[in-house]
């Protein structure tokens, strides 16, 4: 698996992430992996840094908290119908893996998982996070985005390594 420079794929990235990509999660071993549609690939700290978004509802969100770690597998191929299925599904009701047709890939440096296939992978931890304060975003924006209060926590995700499949 080629090593990639995630600073030089961003833009690649950011064009998929229009589609969706797969965040995923793993405690005690269980994998859970779900749609994300908002994120981004920059350097900060003087490191390169996945910023992602997961609202304090998902059950993403429950085990992220505790393992500190993620990834992010972005398909380089058509793969709509797992994309969807994250997407729409909890991790709470079913095994996304089993139901999309998902195989869970051994990370390289770190616990969690990459989607095998997928193409791109990022492993990331955790170097910062923060939760969104509703007094500092736009009126326009919270209205349209937070209607129902579900603020998003935004985690900073150092990129310890980034290859192709």
């Amino acid at each position: 698996m080629p090593v990639i420079n995630p600073l030089t794929v961003a833009d690649k990235v950011t064009q998929t992430l229009k589609t969706g990509v797969f965040l995923t999660t793993q405690v005690d071993g269980k994998a859970d992996t779900m749609t994300i549609g908002w994120g981004s690939v920059g350097l900060i700290w003087g490191k390169p840094v996945f910023t992602v978004m997961v609202r304090r509802s998902r059950y993403t969100w429950s085990v992220i908290e505790k393992s500190h770690e993620f990834t992010v597998s972005v398909p380089t191929h058509d793969m709509s119908a797992a994309i969807k299925l994250c997407g729409t599904k909890s991790a709470r009701d079913i095994d996304k893996f089993e139901a999309a047709g998902l195989t869970a890939q051994k990370g390289k440096l770190i616990t969690t998982p990459v989607i095998a296939g997928a193409g791109m992978h990022f492993e990331c931890k955790v170097l910062y996070k923060q939760d969104m304060i509703a007094d500092n975003l736009d009126k326009v924006t919270a209205e349209r985005w937070y209607g129902d209060n579900d603020w998003h926590t935004l985690y900073f995700g150092e990129i310890v390594t980034a290859y192709e499949d």
